[in-house]
């Protein structure tokens, strides 16, 4: 099948090329209309007891989230001296655009629990006339609020912060930091790309597949958006693996290509077996990241599924532009691919160098190196035992942000979270009385409960505000919500409200998880085996990949929940968690990436070994012909996320960090040493499969 698209579109280059380029520009055009339509949500499961009481609160009782949170502050002693300024601040806030009302200390008469516990500052909640779920709205109206309001005014000081100011505050962070990482990284990269590919022509391949991977899947992003509620920040998915897939199949393609050349093959000849062998890796990897990344929709939260959705589109159309737009391009090169020389050692691949000296080092002391390895990913992973997790919140932010300011301000002076209640929603439970106040008087006991609001009736219906002390999307309030929830309620009693709502999505998470995981080793599983012909060898790439993966984990919480090395990621505030959707991201892309490189280095192995080698001579060829590629795409990806470490946002740091150290591991520890020493280990048995099944399984 591959050796005949390759005699296809060396037949028609020139046609499959300009059609290619056509449709994929058109499909950019289109696409990028898509950049609008996009949500900056979707952190919640919408078929969850949480959203069903939002729906409840919304519908029945007209009940509306605060878009800000103000704190008013006294620079003149109790609060009740700044009525005067604070009554003149809220009017005027009133009056802003998409402000549907407020509420504060002052027009509630002085409210004991919207006032600070040194008695110096009150609370003033601002509503917008948006709907709940449009977030990209409320976040810019959080904006303009705090832009507007924020800070000194005479004998006040105002603090702004709620959903709508932190979302404004948290995008707009990750926007200007995503600008100076790609400042950093796109010059760094083409740099690196010259000399890695050693001539500037063949340097510029991976922007054929990179930018025709990043246009195709805005399209394919734009079509989701009118059927689901896909991530804005799914963008910075599709950009970041739509070069780091480019760089990989592009490195592997022209290097295939110049080794049929200098074998002395035609340019013809030499296009039909890069896609015959190269491409044939090409396709199977991308298979194995695509069922990796897919396994992200198993998830209940729109975020997650808004990345695999993203995920699977730009591997799609990275493969594609791959096995088509590239072979015509070199095919129409030629020998011209190696104009522009930079460095002459890049552009003559070697029969035999270092890397296959390394591999016969390694196994002529397998035992060893295994055990050395596993000693430092061992070291690495040890911290993984402290990890925990929660969502996103003010704290992602640095310390000096002003929204970050006034959310620990709240944090530290208030005695409930009056702004972020936990909602107990009763159907029907009027005349329930007795027993709704003797239920209440056992969730008033719980621990990290301030205060316990009257009964609201709507009809026939009950609501009660229940105000925790700690901040709604932490571990604690998780505790506190199951524990709620195990207590016996009046019968349809429905628990909401932003803990709630964090509680039950990372539930949903933790349910989903399972079959996600099960997903992904079933048929990364089968892929391998069809592809090697090996039972062993899929099994080791699993456990190895999974090995580094854990190791990562272990390093990221050593810095990001224990606080250290942050001379080296820059400062952040410590929260004793991560954010569970940000490492869920981390890990699956990293499978992917891993299984990846994975399958460039096996398929190089077994090529040789069918061509019949020994099984160290195969390794040792295998690795000499693979290793650089995969060494130097996985240096060129770690700069890419490396540059993310720049940003103020804890999230997107540790995601910068995390990957970027994974590929490299993977790359240099996992690939290098210990694949060639278990290699060593396991012998021809590496190649063992029952010959019921080799029938299954490709001829390379």
């Amino acid at each position: 099948m591959f050796e005949n698209l390759g005699r296809f579109i060396v037949r028609r280059r020139k046609s499959v090329l300009i059609l290619f380029v056509i449709g994929i520009l058109t499909a950019g055009g289109i696409g990028s209309l898509a950049f609008g339509k996009l949500d900056s949500g979707g952190y919640s499961d919408m078929g969850s007891e949480s959203a069903k009481a939002a729906t409840y609160l919304t519908d029945k009782f007209k009940v509306q989230e605060p878009v800000a949170v103000f704190v008013i502050e006294s620079k003149n002693g109790d609060v009740t001296s700044a009525t005067a300024a604070a009554t003149a601040v809220e009017a005027e806030i009133g009056k802003t655009e998409h402000v549907s009302k407020t509420l504060s200390y002052w027009s509630t008469g002085g409210a004991p629990s919207m006032k600070s516990t040194d008695s110096k500052a009150g609370f003033l909640f601002v509503y917008s006339d948006y709907a709940a779920i449009d977030w990209n709205s409320l976040g810019k109206l959080g904006g303009v609020l705090q832009e507007k309001f924020d800070g000194d005014r005479g004998t006040i000081h105002v603090y702004a912060s709620g959903a709508g100011v932190i979302t404004h505050a948290i995008n707009s962070k990750i926007t200007k930091d995503l600008a100076l990482a790609e400042s950093i990284a796109i010059p760094l990269t083409f740099f690196l790309l010259a000399f890695v590919f050693g001539a500037l022509i063949a340097s510029a391949m991976p922007l054929v597949v990179g930018v025709s991977a990043i246009l195709g899947a805005f399209f394919i992003i734009y079509l989701c958006t009118f059927f689901l509620d896909i991530s804005v920040f799914a963008l910075n998915l599709i950009t970041g693996l739509g070069l780091g897939l480019g760089i990989d199949y592009a490195l592997l393609m022209v290097n295939r290509f110049r080794e049929e050349l200098h074998a002395g093959k035609s340019v013809e000849d030499s296009v039909i077996a890069t896609v015959a062998t190269a491409g044939k890796t090409v396709f199977y990897s991308g298979l194995t990241v695509f069922v990796t990344l897919a396994s992200l929709l198993f998830f209940p939260l729109n975020f997650l599924k808004s990345f695999g959705i993203a995920g699977v589109s730009v591997i799609s159309i990275a493969v594609l532009s791959a096995l088509i737009p590239l072979p015509a391009l070199l095919a129409l090169l030629g020998n011209k691919i190696d104009k522009g020389v930079v460095r002459k050692q890049g552009i003559i691949p070697k029969e035999d160098g270092r890397w296959a000296h390394t591999a016969r080092n390694v196994m002529n002391r397998p035992i060893p190196v295994v055990i050395g390895c596993l000693l430092v990913l061992g070291i690495l992973a040890a911290p993984v035992t402290n990890i925990g997790f929660a969502q996103i919140d003010s704290r992602v932010l640095p310390a000096s942000n002003p929204a970050a300011t006034a959310a620990a301000l709240i944090d530290s002076r208030f005695g409930g979270l009056e702004g972020s209640p936990i909602e107990v929603v009763i159907p029907n439970g009027k005349g329930q009385e007795v027993q709704i106040n003797s239920y209440l008087s056992k969730v008033k006991g719980v621990e990290n409960i301030s205060r316990v609001g009257a009964l609201e009736y709507f009809g026939s219906d009950v609501r009660i505000q229940v105000i925790p002390t700690i901040g709604a999307r932490t571990i604690g309030s998780q505790k506190i919500i199951h524990e709620i929830r195990a207590i016996n309620s009046p019968s349809g009693t429905l628990i909401g409200g932003a803990a709630a709502d964090f509680t039950d999505s990372q539930d949903g998470i933790s349910r989903s998880l399972p079959w996600a995981l099960g997903w992904i080793a079933l048929t990364v599983l089968l892929l391998l085996f069809v592809f090697t012909g090996s039972i062993i060898l899929p099994i080791k790439a699993v456990l190895l990949n999974v090995l580094s993966l854990i190791s990562t984990l272990g390093a990221i919480t050593w810095i990001f929940i224990d606080g250290h090395l942050k001379w080296l990621v820059g400062d952040f505030t410590v929260t004793g968690t991560l954010d569970t959707g940000s490492v869920i991201l981390v890990a699956v892309v990293v499978f992917g990436l891993s299984m990846d490189y994975e399958l460039f280095l096996l398929s190089r192995i077994r090529e040789e070994h069918l061509s019949g080698k020994s099984n160290i001579e195969s390794v040792a060829k295998g690795l000499q012909r693979s290793a650089r590629i995969i060494t130097a795409a996985a240096l060129l990806l770690a700069v890419v996320f490396a540059s993310f470490i720049t940003s103020g946002v804890t999230s997107i740091k540790m995601l910068g960090f995390g990957v970027a150290l994974a590929v490299m591991l993977d790359a240099t520890l996992v690939r290098a040493l210990l694949v060639p020493a278990l290699m060593r280990l396991f012998g021809e048995r590496n190649w063992w499969a029952p010959e019921k099944l080799k029938k299954f399984t490709l001829t390379h």
